[in-house]
């Protein structure tokens, strides 16, 4: 089971917590936590500047706790994984909240844009385009 924790308002909740999931599924996660907060501009340039040292709003962030060790096979007997949190700031984001959402996960598992050579960047394009196409609902 993916627990997804959402604290925004209640017309993004139920979209953004099927985007979780979403993810999970294509990735083969079946159980995990996650958390996900949509927050204005402030409290975005507040957690961005205490974590990145950069006191301005950015459009996603994120927190992973367990690591992309939940896709190498998380032990059955364990406690449930806790991927991590997901920061999203409507106000400073050029992109969808579904895409951002989709970021934010693949962050959370260990996948990391600025190292990689284009891996995280195309799957992000990948589920986006398919949860897009009616796959993710």
């Amino acid at each position: 089971m993916i627990d997804v924790a959402v604290q925004a308002p209640d017309a993004l909740a139920g979209r953004l917590g099927d985007v979780v999931r979403y993810v999970c599924a294509e990735l083969g996660i079946d159980r995990a936590s996650v958390g996900l907060m949509v927050v204005g501009p402030a409290q975005m340039a507040a957690i961005n500047g205490a974590h990145r040292a950069k006191p301005e709003p950015t459009d996603v962030l994120s927190f992973p706790v367990d690591g992309p060790e939940v896709l190498e096979g998380w032990p059955d007997d364990g406690p449930e994984p806790e991927l991590g949190d997901i920061v999203i700031c409507p106000e400073a984001a050029s992109d969808p909240l579904e895409t951002l959402t989709v970021h934010g996960m693949l962050h959370l598992v260990g996948y990391d844009h600025e190292t990689d050579s284009g891996q995280m960047l195309a799957l992000q394009d990948e589920l986006v385009d398919r949860y897009a196409g009616g796959l993710g609902s």
